[in-house]
Protein backbone atom coordinates (compact mmCIF):
# COMPACT_ATOMS: atom_id res chain seq x y z
CA UNK A 1 0.00 0.00 0.00
CA UNK A 2 1.44 3.36 -0.77
CA UNK A 3 1.53 6.39 1.68
CA UNK A 4 -1.46 8.16 3.12
CA UNK A 5 -2.04 11.48 3.30
CA UNK A 6 0.37 12.52 6.23
CA UNK A 7 -2.26 13.33 8.15
CA UNK A 8 -5.17 11.97 7.44
CA UNK A 9 -8.57 13.61 8.50
CA UNK A 10 -12.11 11.92 8.66
CA UNK A 11 -15.11 13.65 9.43
CA UNK A 12 -18.17 11.57 10.08
CA UNK A 13 -21.26 12.40 10.22
CA UNK A 14 -23.40 11.72 13.61
CA UNK A 15 -27.43 12.22 13.95
CA UNK A 16 -29.51 11.99 16.96
CA UNK A 17 -32.50 9.91 16.40
CA UNK A 18 -35.32 8.53 18.81
CA UNK A 19 -34.43 5.16 20.56
CA UNK A 20 -36.57 2.37 18.23
CA UNK A 21 -36.56 0.61 21.35
CA UNK A 22 -39.32 2.99 22.29
CA UNK A 23 -43.03 4.40 20.48
CA UNK A 24 -42.37 7.59 18.50
CA UNK A 25 -44.25 10.34 19.67
CA UNK A 26 -45.21 13.97 18.18
CA UNK A 27 -44.05 16.95 20.25
CA UNK A 28 -45.03 20.86 20.36
CA UNK A 29 -47.65 22.72 17.80
CA UNK A 30 -45.47 21.45 15.02
CA UNK A 31 -45.83 17.96 13.48
CA UNK A 32 -41.85 16.84 14.50
CA UNK A 33 -40.96 13.84 16.29
CA UNK A 34 -40.11 13.78 19.93
CA UNK A 35 -36.84 13.59 20.38
CA UNK A 36 -36.57 13.75 24.48
CA UNK A 37 -35.71 9.55 24.48
CA UNK A 38 -32.84 9.82 21.78
CA UNK A 39 -29.34 8.47 21.28
CA UNK A 40 -26.21 8.22 18.17
CA UNK A 41 -28.41 6.73 15.31
CA UNK A 42 -27.16 3.11 15.40
CA UNK A 43 -26.32 3.24 11.38
CA UNK A 44 -24.03 5.94 12.16
CA UNK A 45 -22.19 3.97 14.76
CA UNK A 46 -20.98 1.47 11.82
CA UNK A 47 -19.66 5.06 9.92
CA UNK A 48 -18.02 6.52 13.58
CA UNK A 49 -16.29 2.30 13.73
CA UNK A 50 -15.26 2.79 9.87
CA UNK A 51 -13.23 6.10 10.57
CA UNK A 52 -12.04 4.70 13.47
CA UNK A 53 -9.78 1.32 12.29
CA UNK A 54 -9.07 3.49 9.44
CA UNK A 55 -6.90 5.83 10.99
CA UNK A 56 -5.78 2.62 12.87
CA UNK A 57 -4.50 1.13 9.95
CA UNK A 58 -2.41 4.10 9.30
CA UNK A 59 -0.60 4.63 13.13
CA UNK A 60 -3.72 6.10 14.70
CA UNK A 61 -3.87 9.30 16.61
CA UNK A 62 -0.59 9.16 17.79
CA UNK A 63 0.80 9.45 14.00
CA UNK A 64 -1.61 12.64 13.77
CA UNK A 65 -4.57 11.28 12.20
CA UNK A 66 -8.17 12.53 13.10
CA UNK A 67 -11.45 11.71 13.23
CA UNK A 68 -13.67 14.63 13.53
CA UNK A 69 -17.92 13.83 14.30
CA UNK A 70 -20.31 16.46 13.02
CA UNK A 71 -23.92 16.55 13.84
CA UNK A 72 -26.62 19.32 13.58
CA UNK A 73 -29.81 19.38 16.10
CA UNK A 74 -30.58 20.94 19.66
CA UNK A 75 -28.67 21.10 22.47
CA UNK A 76 -29.99 17.41 23.05
CA UNK A 77 -27.80 16.30 19.90
CA UNK A 78 -24.29 16.71 21.94
CA UNK A 79 -25.05 13.29 23.20
CA UNK A 80 -24.45 11.42 19.60
CA UNK A 81 -20.95 13.82 19.54
CA UNK A 82 -20.52 12.53 23.35
CA UNK A 83 -21.34 8.69 22.50
CA UNK A 84 -18.78 9.25 19.52
CA UNK A 85 -15.95 10.48 21.29
CA UNK A 86 -16.21 8.05 23.62
CA UNK A 87 -15.36 5.36 21.00
CA UNK A 88 -12.49 7.17 20.05
CA UNK A 89 -13.17 10.15 17.63
CA UNK A 90 -10.93 12.76 18.16
CA UNK A 91 -13.10 16.01 18.24
CA UNK A 92 -17.13 17.01 17.71
CA UNK A 93 -18.28 19.93 15.94
CA UNK A 94 -22.13 20.49 17.07
CA UNK A 95 -24.27 22.84 14.52
CA UNK A 96 -27.15 24.07 16.87
CA UNK A 97 -28.54 26.77 16.45
CA UNK A 98 -32.39 27.74 16.70
CA UNK A 99 -33.10 28.42 13.10
CA UNK A 100 -32.42 24.70 12.14
CA UNK A 101 -35.85 23.43 13.33
CA UNK A 102 -37.72 21.94 10.50
CA UNK A 103 -34.86 21.25 8.27
CA UNK A 104 -35.21 18.69 5.28
CA UNK A 105 -33.53 16.69 3.54
CA UNK A 106 -31.99 19.81 1.33
CA UNK A 107 -31.90 22.44 3.83
CA UNK A 108 -29.83 19.90 6.35
CA UNK A 109 -27.30 19.24 3.74
CA UNK A 110 -27.37 22.60 2.54
CA UNK A 111 -26.11 23.79 6.01
CA UNK A 112 -23.85 20.35 6.61
CA UNK A 113 -22.09 21.45 3.41
CA UNK A 114 -21.59 24.66 4.82
CA UNK A 115 -19.92 23.92 7.80
CA UNK A 116 -17.86 21.48 6.43
CA UNK A 117 -16.25 24.45 4.13
CA UNK A 118 -16.11 26.54 7.83
CA UNK A 119 -14.42 23.89 9.44
CA UNK A 120 -11.36 22.45 6.94
CA UNK A 121 -9.96 19.84 4.56
CA UNK A 122 -11.52 16.30 5.01
CA UNK A 123 -9.86 13.44 2.99
CA UNK A 124 -13.06 11.73 3.69
CA UNK A 125 -16.43 12.25 4.34
CA UNK A 126 -18.10 9.02 6.22
CA UNK A 127 -22.09 8.63 6.75
CA UNK A 128 -24.07 5.62 8.15
CA UNK A 129 -26.57 4.13 4.87
CA UNK A 130 -29.39 5.92 6.28
CA UNK A 131 -30.91 8.20 9.52
CA UNK A 132 -33.12 5.64 11.22
CA UNK A 133 -35.72 8.69 11.77
CA UNK A 134 -36.46 9.78 8.50
CA UNK A 135 -34.99 6.88 6.35
CA UNK A 136 -34.91 9.24 3.16
CA UNK A 137 -30.87 8.31 2.60
CA UNK A 138 -31.39 11.79 0.56
CA UNK A 139 -28.32 13.68 2.53
CA UNK A 140 -25.25 11.80 1.73
CA UNK A 141 -25.87 11.99 -1.92
CA UNK A 142 -26.65 15.88 -1.90
CA UNK A 143 -23.86 16.52 0.13
CA UNK A 144 -21.63 14.89 -2.49
CA UNK A 145 -22.95 17.00 -4.89
CA UNK A 146 -23.15 20.30 -3.09
CA UNK A 147 -19.11 19.97 -2.04
CA UNK A 148 -18.50 18.79 -5.45
CA UNK A 149 -17.12 15.03 -4.59
CA UNK A 150 -16.93 11.06 -5.57
CA UNK A 151 -19.43 9.21 -3.52
CA UNK A 152 -19.45 5.67 -2.79
CA UNK A 153 -22.63 4.54 -1.66
CA UNK A 154 -23.61 1.43 0.75
CA UNK A 155 -19.93 0.09 1.23
CA UNK A 156 -19.20 -2.48 3.83
CA UNK A 157 -14.98 -2.08 3.84
CA UNK A 158 -12.91 0.10 2.89
CA UNK A 159 -9.32 1.63 2.56
CA UNK A 160 -7.36 4.58 2.22
CA UNK A 161 -4.66 3.81 -0.71
CA UNK A 162 -2.38 6.76 -1.22
CA UNK A 163 -4.46 9.47 -2.81
CA UNK A 164 -7.50 7.19 -3.26
CA UNK A 165 -10.29 5.51 -1.31
CA UNK A 166 -10.91 1.95 -1.55
CA UNK A 167 -14.23 0.35 -0.86
CA UNK A 168 -16.50 -3.32 -1.23
CA UNK A 169 -20.17 -3.05 -1.94
CA UNK A 170 -22.27 -6.57 -1.47
CA UNK A 171 -25.31 -6.24 -2.47
CA UNK A 172 -27.54 -8.86 -4.06
CA UNK A 173 -25.14 -11.81 -3.81
CA UNK A 174 -22.80 -9.82 -5.92
CA UNK A 175 -19.69 -8.32 -4.52
CA UNK A 176 -18.28 -4.77 -6.31
CA UNK A 177 -15.00 -3.19 -5.81
CA UNK A 178 -15.44 0.45 -6.05
CA UNK A 179 -12.59 3.42 -5.59
CA UNK A 180 -12.32 7.03 -5.77
CA UNK A 181 -9.95 9.98 -5.53
CA UNK A 182 -9.67 11.70 -2.28
CA UNK A 183 -11.66 13.97 -1.02
CA UNK A 184 -14.38 11.89 -1.44
CA UNK A 185 -17.64 10.98 0.54
CA UNK A 186 -18.35 7.50 1.51
CA UNK A 187 -21.95 5.68 2.98
CA UNK A 188 -21.01 2.35 5.29
CA UNK A 189 -23.85 -0.36 5.91
CA UNK A 190 -24.58 -2.12 8.81
CA UNK A 191 -22.18 -4.72 6.97
CA UNK A 192 -19.41 -3.64 8.18
CA UNK A 193 -17.48 -4.64 11.45
CA UNK A 194 -19.64 -4.02 14.97
CA UNK A 195 -19.22 -1.10 16.39
CA UNK A 196 -16.83 -1.16 19.51
CA UNK A 197 -18.34 -0.30 22.87
CA UNK A 198 -17.05 2.74 24.71
CA UNK A 199 -14.71 1.24 27.67
CA UNK A 200 -14.01 3.38 30.52
CA UNK A 201 -10.66 4.51 29.70
CA UNK A 202 -12.56 6.14 26.53
CA UNK A 203 -15.08 7.56 28.80
CA UNK A 204 -12.84 9.09 30.58
CA UNK A 205 -10.44 10.35 27.68
CA UNK A 206 -13.75 11.94 26.29
CA UNK A 207 -14.38 14.14 28.67
CA UNK A 208 -10.84 15.91 27.75
CA UNK A 209 -12.20 16.20 24.05
CA UNK A 210 -13.04 19.12 22.46
CA UNK A 211 -16.12 19.76 21.07
CA UNK A 212 -17.09 23.45 19.28
CA UNK A 213 -19.85 24.82 18.94
CA UNK A 214 -21.24 26.42 15.70
CA UNK A 215 -24.22 28.80 14.70
CA UNK A 216 -25.70 29.08 10.85
CA UNK A 217 -23.91 32.56 11.43
CA UNK A 218 -21.03 30.63 11.77
CA UNK A 219 -20.92 28.80 8.83
CA UNK A 220 -22.02 31.73 6.78
CA UNK A 221 -25.67 31.23 6.57
CA UNK A 222 -28.52 33.02 6.90
CA UNK A 223 -31.54 31.94 9.09
CA UNK A 224 -34.00 32.13 5.15
CA UNK A 225 -32.07 29.33 4.09
CA UNK A 226 -32.60 26.31 6.46
CA UNK A 227 -35.10 25.80 8.79
CA UNK A 228 -38.44 25.22 7.81
CA UNK A 229 -38.12 28.71 5.50
CA UNK A 230 -35.12 27.27 3.41
CA UNK A 231 -36.89 23.66 2.87
CA UNK A 232 -38.80 22.17 -0.17
CA UNK A 233 -40.32 19.88 1.22
CA UNK A 234 -42.67 21.09 4.63
CA UNK A 235 -44.47 18.70 6.86
CA UNK A 236 -48.40 20.06 6.45
CA UNK A 237 -49.78 18.09 9.70
CA UNK A 238 -49.44 14.84 11.39
CA UNK A 239 -51.17 12.98 14.03
CA UNK A 240 -49.80 9.75 15.96
CA UNK A 241 -51.39 6.31 14.52
CA UNK A 242 -54.06 5.07 15.96
CA UNK A 243 -53.93 2.34 18.82
CA UNK A 244 -53.50 -1.09 16.99
CA UNK A 245 -56.50 -3.11 16.64
CA UNK A 246 -56.54 -6.69 18.13
CA UNK A 247 -56.28 -9.48 15.32
CA UNK A 248 -58.41 -12.15 14.41
CA UNK A 249 -57.72 -15.43 16.60
CA UNK A 250 -58.31 -19.05 14.47
CA UNK A 251 -58.78 -21.73 16.78
CA UNK A 252 -57.97 -25.01 14.64
CA UNK A 253 -60.89 -27.33 15.29
CA UNK A 254 -59.63 -29.36 12.19
CA UNK A 255 -60.52 -26.69 10.04
CA UNK A 256 -57.76 -24.01 10.61
CA UNK A 257 -56.38 -23.85 7.08
CA UNK A 258 -59.27 -23.42 5.38
CA UNK A 259 -60.09 -20.32 7.97
CA UNK A 260 -56.86 -18.96 7.64
CA UNK A 261 -57.16 -19.15 3.50
CA UNK A 262 -60.75 -17.41 3.94
CA UNK A 263 -58.86 -15.10 5.87
CA UNK A 264 -56.65 -14.22 3.82
CA UNK A 265 -58.31 -14.25 0.54
CA UNK A 266 -60.58 -11.38 2.03
CA UNK A 267 -57.82 -9.21 3.08
CA UNK A 268 -56.68 -9.81 -0.64
CA UNK A 269 -53.32 -11.30 0.64
CA UNK A 270 -54.55 -14.64 -2.37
Amino acid sequence: MSDAPAQLKVLVLVKHVPDAQFDRHLAGESPRLDRQESILSELDEYAVEAALQLIEAHGGAKAGHEVTVLTMGPDAASNAVKKSLQMGATQGLHLNDAALAGSDAAATSLALAAAIRATGDYHLILTGMSSTDGETSLVPSQLAERLGLPQLTLVSSLEVDGAEVRAQRDADGQTQHLRASLPALVSVTDQFDEPRYPNFKGIMGAKKKKTTALTVADIGLTPDQVGTAGSLAVAVSAEERPARQGGTVITDQGDAGVKLADFLADQKLL
